[in-house]
């Protein structure tokens, strides 16, 4: 059975810092491209970042240079670090795995940005 569990989200100030985990269980984690998503109240879905099997990260323009991703496929771990945060990243955070027609996801983890 396959499962992406997200954890770490939570309330933070702006400017402050986050570091979103999934763990992934029931697949070749290796062989997966890891990325992370997120959807706003009201928008649709946008990725965030995305990482391959070799380790390349990509990242939306809109966390670039604030958001750094990074996977373990020693414990079949991807990480998403996220600093200077601004009220607009508030959102539900899902993780995603795809390997070809294969893709699943987290059920998601809330990073609310707040004073």
């Amino acid at each position: 059975q396959v499962q992406l569990v997200e954890s770490g989200g939570g309330l933070v100030q702006p400017g402050g810092s986050l570091r979103l985990s999934c763990a992934a269980s029931g697949i070749d984690f290796r062989l997966y491209v890891m990325a992370w998503y997120r959807q706003a109240p009201g928008k649709q879905r946008e990725l965030v970042a995305a990482i391959t099997g070799g380790g390349v990260p990509d990242y939306s323009p809109s966390v670039d240079g604030r958001f750094t991703i990074s996977r373990d496929d020693a414990k079949n771990m991807v990480y998403l670090q996220m600093n200077s945060l601004k009220p607009e990243d508030t959102a539900v955070y899902y993780c995603k795995g795809t390997y070809y027609l294969d893709h699943f996801w987290g059920r998601g983890t809330q990073v609310t940005v707040s004073s």
